[in-house]
Formats: C-alpha cells, structure tokens, sequence
C-alpha cells in the first residue's frame, strides 16, 4: 500500500508565488531581498493555515540562494526550526543564542525560524532580547504566532511586524479547483465553494475537508456529497424557508423545520443561517453591494431571483428577528419553541402588512359572510331572576328594577358561561310544564317590587347615558356576570355624576379656594406632607375657568404636575363643573416669601394669629 501524503503537505507552496492570498507580504519580501532591506527580525502574525510558516521556509531558502545554485536546495544545515511551545524555558533560549554565535557552513544565513513564540515564558522572552536586537550579521530571526497580543512589547518594537489576512472564499476555491484537476477529481463549483466557507479562512483546514470529502465521494465530488459529509445545512434548505415565509404558510413552514431537526441540524445554527440568508437577499437588491455576496455563480442566480420577492423592510424586520432568537437561544428553555415562534412571527410579517386584502388572510373571508344563527333565548328560573334583582337593588337604585330591565344575555355569554341553560331547538315535555312557572316568577318579581316613579333629574340622565352603558347586558348566572353588572352599575353612576356636574357650573372663587385647600389637607393626612405644602405655598385664584396658581420654582411645578389628574378630578366633582382647568405659572421672585429666620418665621405666625405678639409682649418673650 503506498503512503499517503495530505494535501496540506503536498501542495504546500515552494515559491512566493505559489502562496495563496497573501500577495501583499509577498511582493513585500520579494523587494525586500531584491533591494537588499530585509530586516533581521520579522514577526509574521495572523490566524491558523493562512501561510506564515510556510513563507518563512521560502524566506529562508530565497536569501541564501544564488544564481548559479541549484534552485531545488532546501539548505537545510541553515535552517532551524524551533517549536517554542515545548522549547520554552530561559535554557532553551541559552542554547539558541549559543549556536547563534556560529557561522553557517554553506550559504549566507542562518535562519532560526520560532513557531508559536507567543509560548515563551517571560524570562525566556527577557533572555531572548538582547540578541533579537542586535544579531549578527549572519543570523536571521522569523517568529511566527496566532495570538500576537501575547507577545510583549520589548520583543514586538524590535521586529518588522507582517499581519497575514484570512483566505478568502473566491482564493479557496480557486486553489481547491487547482488541486482537483491535478488530483484528477471531477468537483462541482458549488461543492468547492461550500468546503472554501466551511474552512473559515484557514487554507490548511480547506485542504483537510477536502481530502475527507473525497474520501467519502471519490473522483466525482458533487454538492449534496459535500453538504451530506459535513453535515451542513444546503442553501436550498434557506431557500425554501424563506419562499414558504413570504408566501405566509406557516404549516409547512413548521414541518420543514422539523425535518431540518430530523436529519440532526442544530436549531441555533439553522437560526443562525437564516440570518444570514436574509442578509445575503438584502445585498442581492442593490448592485453596489452584490459583490459582497460570497457564493457561486449558479447560486448567485437563485439568490437574486428571490431577492426580487421580498422587500428591503422585510428582510431588514427578518433579520432583527433572527438575530434576537440567536442571541436568547442558548438561555432558553424551550429552544425548539423559541425557534418555531420566531418562524411563526416572520412568516406573519408580510400577512399583517397587507391585512385589508381579502386575498391575503390564511383563514378565506368567505367563512365570514354568513352572520352567526342567534342563540335561542335564555329561561330563568325564580331564584336567578331573584338573585339579578337583589344584585342591582344593592347597588343603590332608587327602586328595584322592572321586569324590562332585567338583562338578557348575549349570544356568546349563552354560549360561554350558560351552555346548561340554553334551550334544545326541540323543547321537551319538562320544558313545556316549567313554562308556566317561570311566567309566574316572572310576574311574582314584577310585583313584589316597589314601584317608584323615576324624578325628572334621573329620566334626563337616563336618555343620554342609555345609548353608551345601559344598553350593555350579561348573564347573571355566573360570579363573572355579576361582577360585570357591578361594573357597569359603577359606569352609569359615574356618567349620571358628570352629567349633573355639566349643568351645574357656576361657583366662586371663594368656593374653589375652599376646595383646593381641602384637597390640601387630605395630601397632609395621607402623609403627603411635601404635596400639601406646594399647594399651600400661594392662594389660587380663578380667571374664568382656569384656576391659577404661582409657584417659585420648577420642581414644585413638576411635583403638582404630578397629581394633576387626581387634583382636577376632586375639583370638578367638588365645585360640579367639568370645564375648569389648572394653569401654573413659575415666579422666582415668589422665594423671598419663604421665612427662614426666626424673626421672619413669627411675623408669618402673627399675620395668621395678631395675639402671639400680644402674648410675648406679656410676658416679655425674646424671639
């Protein structure tokens, strides 16, 4: 059985030219050692597989080439490689530096090239400085690491720092192509550009799903092989989400989710992707971001004819929307739900947005046009109507009741809270016998209670509340029922208060000033004492129907402000008029009307009682 080598090593590049997506610290190197400026320390930094140890390598064999050697020498006796993550003590540095001192056999350079320097202890770091700054002339220092801010900041000012970027998709996948046509492999474009994606960046993780994948699909590597190996969502999967989301079917919508789920994808990362469909549709919409769109020519195609479905606000909305399901997934209980909710609320987005066409609602308005059949009429026993006439008797009515006001119930409260009572469209013999006893009941309520003649204040009040509250009618066969009565009971007595307050408006200033300061007084015994000395701080006055007031400053404004609604409402219903309002004007002269002093505080007191002065001039009383 032959050995087999990777692609990572085979392929590795052997010339600056070869080197993936690093053409500008290439072209940089290259004049570097054409205009003799190569710097004795370099710092090649950035993530995993994108080419920092293997331009090293070519560094190192470039500068010791020469024109009539052989191009293929490695020199490999000028060459050392330190792994600095199990090489990183004070001694292992004290014995680089020792071999530094030596000059090389064959070539120019000796070039120890530090791999993950950033695992250096700090006294091997410390150890390493003086050398690093000035080496000699013969000696070259390359460190390559991934986390350069682990590096301090002695060893980074002595070196010329080269960042290496990610490998872009477009990059991947033309290499990927390269290595499959001299592999002799037949690859799908679509399936090289899923495997450059999945490799992040990394030219040395790409190579390695490669290599598994054609394990896996042999000399014929197709999409659904790719997706199938690596188990990774398809866009096709985002595509049909998406056309079952704008067309607002949410059933389906639903059971794709759970097949999604069936073949072992992880929600959070469906949710995750979704996003990212939504993202790659709203780049499609606009020429000048097209290009940002990282996919294949005949996805390219696919994305754009959907992305003429769905508007800028929608996907913008999806993309919100997404996003804050994969923010709360991890902490979530119930993440299949969280997930399906959040497919319910985008599949809804476009349906509320056209609610007034008839064509667009998921239940047809055609199951609407016939009216409901009314509910056959409610029968009360004696003992009910007995209970819905004591109810509205305790509520404060001048009299009971007659029959006519007895409320009736509405068809859905039959349907609700009633259902035992409501009659079979074919009464039954006992129906029929318990008629005549409920016509009885009817007539022993009717005449049981007292008839009282409503007065002319009650008949008015009654014909312009009838239309708004006394219409409304429930049940009162159920505790539910008779709380709403209560309410509604509470309703009329509260629209006959305002219509007594609107007749009777006129009142004086005297009259208001009374009130206002009675209000005062029970802020004051509530233990609002604050709020009972901003309203006692000046005397209202009345200017039509405004009450005015002057404060000396704006926080007592804003705290008065505060129970302005409650303030008004006690003076309306004080002074019966609805129409007064309450003006607050700021005076910062109004201050000095405050007695901070003694002195100051005994003359308020005299202005209110002229006996305190009589008193400690009786008694000669110093202040």
């Amino acid at each position: 059985m032959e050995h087999f080598v990777v692609s990572a090593r085979k392929y590795r590049p052997q010339t600056f030219k070869d080197v993936v997506g690093q053409q500008a610290i290439t072209n940089t190197l290259l004049n570097a050692i054409e205009h003799n400026h190569l710097a004795q320390a370099l710092l090649f930094t950035g993530p995993r597989g994108v080419g920092k140890t293997t331009c090293a390598r070519i560094l190192a064999k470039k500068i010791n080439q020469d024109d009539n050697q052989d191009p293929n020498e490695d020199f490999a006796f000028n060459i050392f490689e330190l792994d600095a993550a199990s090489n990183n003590s004070v001694d292992d540095i004290r014995n680089l530096i020792d071999q530094v001192r030596i000059p090389p056999q064959v070539g120019k350079y000796k070039v120890y090239i530090i791999d993950e320097v950033h695992m250096l202890s700090q006294a091997a770091f410390n150890a390493f400085l003086k050398t690093l700054e000035e080496p000699p002339k013969h000696a070259i220092f390359i460190l390559a690491t991934t986390e350069k801010h682990k590096i301090i900041p002695t060893i980074l000012s002595r070196c010329q720092i080269f960042d290496f970027k990610r490998i872009t998709v477009k990059d991947a996948k033309e290499y990927l192509g390269y290595i499959a046509e001299q592999e002799g492999v037949n690859a799908e474009d679509d399936a090289l550009h899923i495997i450059a994606q999945k490799a992040d960046g990394a030219m040395r993780d790409a190579l390695s799903i490669y290599d598994r994948v054609v394990s896996f699909s042999g000399k014929d590597l197709t999409r659904q092989a790719v997706t199938e190996n690596l188990n990774v969502l398809d866009y096709d999967s985002y595509l049909t989400a998406t056309e079952l989301i704008l067309n607002n079917d949410i059933p389906q919508l639903l059971m794709l989710y759970n097949e999604i789920l069936s073949h072992g994808f992880d929600g959070h990362h469906f949710i995750a992707g979704l996003a990212s469909h939504f993202r790659d549709l709203l780049v499609c919409q606009n020429p000048k971001t097209i290009a940002l769109l990282e996919v294949g020519e005949n996805t390219k195609a696919l994305y754009f004819a959907q992305a003429q479905k769905a508007s800028a606000q929608f996907l913008l909305k999806g993309i919100e929307l997404a996003n804050e399901c994969d923010l709360q997934y991890k902490s979530s209980r119930n993440q299949r739900l969280l997930v399906e909710l959040c497919l319910m609320q985008l599949a809804s987005l476009t349906f509320e947005g056209e609610k007034k066409k008839d064509s667009s609602f998921i239940i047809p308005a055609t199951h609407f046009t016939k009216p409901p059949a009314p509910a056959p009429a409610l029968k009360l026993s004696k003992k009910e109507k007995e209970v819905i006439v004591g109810n509205e008797y305790s509520q404060g009515d001048s009299a009971p009741p007659r029959e006519s006001q007895v409320p009736t119930a509405r068809p859905e409260q039959q349907e609700k809270d009633c259902a035992p009572a409501v009659a079979e469209p074919e009464p039954q013999p006992l129906e029929k016998q318990e008629e005549p006893e409920e016509a009885n009941s009817e007539k022993n309520v009717t005449s049981e209670a007292p008839s009282a003649e409503p007065t002319p204040e009650t008949e008015e009040i009654n014909t312009t509340t009838e239309p708004a509250i006394a219409k409304r009618t429930v049940s009162g066969l159920s505790l539910k029922s008779i709380q709403t009565k209560k309410e509604l009971e509470a309703q009329k007595r509260e629209a006959r208060k305002e219509e007594v307050i609107e007749k009777n408006g006129k009142f004086t200033e005297d009259e208001m000033q009374e009130a206002w300061f009675e209000f005062a007084s029970e802020q004051n015994e509530k233990g609002e004492k604050i709020l009972a000395s901003i309203m006692q701080t000046d005397t209202p006055i009345l200017k039509g129907k405004q009450i005015w007031i002057e404060l000396p400053n704006e926080t007592m404004k804003l705290e008065l402000e505060k129970v302005q609604y409650h303030l008004m409402g006690f003076m309306k219903e004080k002074l019966q008029n609805t129409h007064i309002q309450l003006e607050v004007s700021i005076n910062e002269k109004a201050e000095r009307k405050f007695a901070f002093t003694p002195i100051e505080k005994f003359e308020k007191l005299k202005e209110k009682n002229p006996l305190l002065e009589k008193l400690r001039s009786t008694f000669d009383l110093d202040i």
